[in-house]
Formats: structure tokens, sequence, C-alpha cells
């Protein structure tokens, strides 16, 4: 019993650095995981992840006025976000290409001008912070900023989730009957940037995306329910904050990379094991080739 103590609760309990750790990803865990069901369902997780690239730019400028200042690197983050998203929209309403491969246009070339931007001035040090995050290393304004992304958008769920589901179940139908179609999507792009901001000060450009749109992916497998599915999104992140966190503590690893992996981890086990999983989808054909 005391062996298990020591492996699960003393890391969290004797360390504040592993405390701030916990706090920031439960954080995230509360507000990106839900946010990650709606990418999902509206198809656009890999538009999330080429968002995630594209705040790059905006955090290097940042980073070369200001070094590692959470307020500027925060604000440009944002500010390249919207460029990135408004310049794709853009590209796609006005020519022949479609917005999938605008905005992949749009963040590889984000991703390149940042890791060039950074390279200038910082040292591999700083690069692989703004790639990859510093969980552990979380102070008290990155915490702050976390805490109120989550707040924005934990209110904002509540106040628009039936118009977020039914955008996407039917987004025609939902214009028809109310005017909250148009602002309710920009509202939904918006908290994504914004919980991409809040990620990236944890877990780095590169990896940010992981923690909004794994838990989700995980979670489909067990349920149709877009409510029982945010719930269980946010489950699949505590879990794998903490496992990840541990994993990365008894084991010397990477803090952000074991917490995507334990994600990961979870993803592949809710393939095989969930109720609409693989395994549980092939046991009804074979009991029917049975009788």
């Amino acid at each position: 019993m005391d062996a298990l103590h020591q492996f699960l609760v003393a890391p969290f309990t004797e360390f504040a650095f592993m405390q701030r750790g916990l706090l920031g990803a439960v954080l995230l865990s509360f507000s990106a995981c839900p946010i990650g069901v709606f990418l999902m369902l509206r198809r656009m997780s890999l538009t999330g992840d080429a968002m995630a690239h594209a705040i790059l730019p905006g955090a290097a400028a940042g980073f070369l006025l200001y070094g590692l200042q959470i307020v500027p690197m925060t604000i440009g983050g944002l500010l390249a976000g919207a460029i990135v998203a408004l310049g794709a929209g853009a590209v796609s309403r006005l020519t022949v290409q479609k917005e999938d491969a605008s905005m992949a246009a749009f963040y590889l070339i984000s991703l390149a001008l940042g890791v060039t931007m950074v390279s200038l001035r910082g040292s591999s040090v700083d690069l692989m912070h703004v790639l990859f995050g510093t969980v552990l290393a979380l102070n008290n304004a990155a915490l702050t900023l976390i805490g109120i992304v989550a707040a924005v958008t934990l209110t904002a769920l509540a106040i628009f989730w039936r118009a977020l589901v039914a955008e996407c179940l039917d987004p025609l139908f939902l214009r028809s009957v109310s005017r909250l179609g148009t602002p309710v999507h920009f509202i939904f792009l918006g908290l994504v940037v914004l919980n991409l901001v809040a990620g990236f000060q944890a877990l780095g450009t590169l990896l940010s995306v992981g923690l909004m749109v794994l838990p989700a992916a995980a979670a489909r497998f067990w349920t149709q329910r877009v409510e029982t599915m945010a719930v269980l999104a946010i489950v699949f992140g505590l879990v794998s904050s903490i496992s990840g966190l541990l994993l990365s503590y008894h084991a010397a690893l990477p803090s952000g990379p074991a917490i995507i992996l334990s994600t990961g981890m979870l993803y592949f086990a809710s393939v095989l094991f969930g109720t609409r999983g693989v395994l549980s989808t092939r046991r009804p054909r074979h009991a029917h080739r049975i009788a």
C-alpha cells in the first residue's frame, strides 16, 4: 500500500512543479476536450491541427520581441491564428482551391516561418519549449491564462450548447430557423484558437491539439450522445494527464509527449474495446452466423 502511495500520490504531494503541471493539464482537459468533440463531429480535426501550427509565427514574434513572456506570445498567437483562419477562408472563397488545401498551405508556411523566427534568436532549448511546451514549468501567469480560457470556454459551451450541437448535425437547418448559425460558427472557431493558445503554454504548438482531439476521438467509440461524449472526453483527458505526468516522472520522459502518448493508448484501447469499437461490432455478426 505504501509503495502504491509512493508511486501514484507522492509525486503530486511532494513536488510543486508536479502540482502545477497537474493543475494546468486538468484545466486544459475540462476546456479543450469538449471543443475536440465538436471539432471531430464537424470533421475539422485536421483543421484544428493546422490551426495549432498556425499560431507559431505570432508566438515566435512575441518571443523575439519580449523573450519567453506569456502575454506577448499569447497575443501574437491569437493574432496569427486569426490571420491564418481568415486568409485560408478568403482563398477558398475567392479561388478554385478548397478550404482544406488552403488551410494546409497556410499552416505549412506558418510552421516553417515560426521555426525560422525562433531559431534566429533562441537556442535549441527555446525551440523545443515552443514546439513541445513545458508542462512541468508552468508559472502563475500561464496557469492564470489557462484558467481564464477554461472559464470562458465552459461558459460559452453552457450558453451555446444547443446551437453548437444543432450546427454539427444540420447547419443549414439551424441557419433557416435561427440567426445564431453564423455567429455560433465564429464563436466556435474563436474557442478553438483560444484553447490552442492555452494548450501551447503547456504542450507546445506540435502537441496542443493532441489533448483536444485524441480524447474526443476515443470517446466516439463508446457513445453516440454528444453530451456523454463530451463528459467521456474530459474523463479521458484527466486520466491521460495524470498517467502521463506519472509516466514522465518515474520514467524520466518529457512530460508533454508522455501525456499525449497516454491519450494515444486510451484511444487504441477504445478502438478495440469500446462499445462501438472493433471487437464489439464484430460480436453480433458472429452470433448471427452461428444462429
